[in-house]
Parts: C-alpha cells; sequence; structure tokens
C-alpha cells in the first residue's frame, strides 16, 4: 500500500561541501531526517548544519560483524523512519550508487511497498581519479572491479586497457566480516595478476580527497611491491595497460568495404 513518505538517496561527493549538487542539498536540507554512513566526524557535522536531525549508520558497523548483517541494519532504519510517513534522505560518499549496496537495496525495498524513492547522482571516487591521474575511459578503455571478486570468480583480464581494483586493502576477504585483510591475501591477487602482467609492470596506488585541505594519495608501485604497500581498505589500484592495443583487421576490412558500397550509392 502506499505511503505519504519519500525516499532519496543522495550522494555528497567525495571532498567535503566541493562536489555536492544544488539538488541534493536541497534533499538534505528538507528532509524530515537524514541518514549518513560517511566514516568522517567532520563531514557528519557539515550534514548536521544543514538539517538537524542527521543519524549516523556507521554505528551497525563491527570488526567481526558480517557487513551483510551491517547493510540489513541500515536499511531497516531507514525503512522504519520511511514508514511513518516521514521525508527521508540517505546522504552518502561519492554516488550513491557506486560501491554502495544500503542505497540500491533500501529504494527498491521502499518501492515494492509502493513508496516514491530515487536516487540523486554525486561525484564519485572515480570521477575523482580520472581527473586527479589524469586518465581518458575512452583513450584505451577502462576495467572495474572489486578486487576480491576479481579474485573469487574467472574473470578475463585485457592488458589493454586500464585495471581499476577498488578495495584493495580488504582483498580476499570471504568473510565480509573484516575492514582489511593481510600481506598474505594481497600476495594471492599478485600471484593472479601476475598470469597477466610482468611483476615490475608500474602501478598506482591511489586515494581521492576527502577535505579540501587534503591532496589525494598517488603513489606509484610495482606489481610486485603490493603485498608490503601500507593502505586500507579505501585504497584502489590503478593498473595502467602493459600492452598496446591490437588491430581487428577483418572488422577494418568489412568497415571499409561498407564505406566504399555507401559511397558507391
Amino acid at each position: 500500500m502506499s505511503g505519504s513518505g519519500s525516499l532519496v538517496c543522495v550522494g555528497v561527493g567525495m571532498t567535503l561541501g566541493s562536489h555536492i549538487t544544488p539538488l541534493s542539498r536541497s534533499y538534505i536540507e528538507t528532509a524530515d531526517v537524514v541518514f549518513t554512513a560517511v566514516s568522517d566526524g567532520v563531514i557528519e557535522l557539515w550534514l548536521a548544519k544543514m538539517n538537524p536531525d542527521v543519524r549516523s549508520l556507521q554505528v551497525f558497523y563491527a570488526e567481526g560483524k558480517p557487513r551483510t548483517e551491517t547493510y540489513r541494519q541500515m536499511v531497516d532504519a531507514m525503512l522504519t523512519e520511511l514508514r511513518t510517513g516521514k521525508q527521508v534522505c540517505g546522504a552518502f560518499y561519492g554516488h550513491p550508487g557506486v560501491f554502495a549496496v544500503v542505497p540500491h537495496r533500501a529504494i527498491e525495498q521502499a518501492r515494492r511497498e509502493g513508496f516514491t524513492a530515487h536516487m540523486e547522482p554525486g561525484v564519485s571516487a572515480e570521477d575523482c581519479l580520472y581527473a586527479d591521474l589524469g586518465i581518458d575511459p575512452g583513450k584505451y578503455g577502462c576495467q572495474h572491479y572489486e578486487a576480491s571478486q576479481l579474485m573469487f570468480y574467472r574473470r578475463r583480464i585485457d592488458t589493454s586497457a586500464y585495471l581499476v581494483l577498488w578495495q584493495i586493502g580488504a582483498a580476499g576477504d570471504q568473510s565480509t566480516a573484516r575492514f582489511s585483510t593481510g600481506r598474505e591475501y594481497r600476495q594471492v591477487l599478485v600471484d593472479l595478476l601476475a598470469q597477466d602482467y610482468d611483476l615490475n609492470h608500474r602501478a598506482i596506488l591511489y586515494k581521492a580527497a576527502t577535505l579540501p585541505i587534503q591532496r589525494p594519495h598517488i603513489e606509484p608501485i610495482a606489481l610486485g611491491g603490493l603485498p608490503d604497500a601500507i593502505m586500507d581498505m579505501h585504497a584502489t589500484l590503478v593498473i595502467p595497460p602493459s600492452t598496446p592495443l591490437v588491430a581487428n583487421t577483418a572488422i577494418r576490412e568489412r568497415l571499409s568495404a561498407l564505406d566504399r558500397s555507401t559511397v558507391a550509392c
């Protein structure tokens, strides 16, 4: 049965105050209650200046607690207020639909229950990565994987394109209950990557800036040195192309034939 409440999940961008859109700010300011999953107390204080009822979802996280349970509790917290008829806003880092389970699940559940629910985009870590590293994803192409997902499933890596691995600090965590894994887990990832890359191939450890006074973390690193690198679960590994693009001559010949036939007509 349709209710009078509504849900919107907005992105606040990566850098405090710099990336939020006017529309997302308006939703935060006019909501009856704002839920936020940002882990930075400064950002929570900034949100509290826009709305008097800001509630942190971070309280549901705990070391050793499966994230599946954490995410379920976060969704329940948002939906509980929605069912009372309130205008609920979820404010999330970056883009609320990128590496963010809770906004998707909350919106899906709200819609199943007949409520109005939608998402507003924000500047994501991926957007910052392209700007900070000077990468044009259209030049060679980009492959994006969560690091553990690349390890758990058989994927085909294209070494002529960029490979971007997210949440590298928690690579290999099958429990979904840890905030980080150790060098042994990253060594498994390196062994996997060694099937396609030379271990001397230069990659980049990257983290976007979250405060205006910060600079992005950009650390060149050889792939073979990844296990001993210092990082947290928010670090991203960017592997530039290691092989050149190879022309598909058969397809080009077919296209050239079509060009000639078009001209002839």
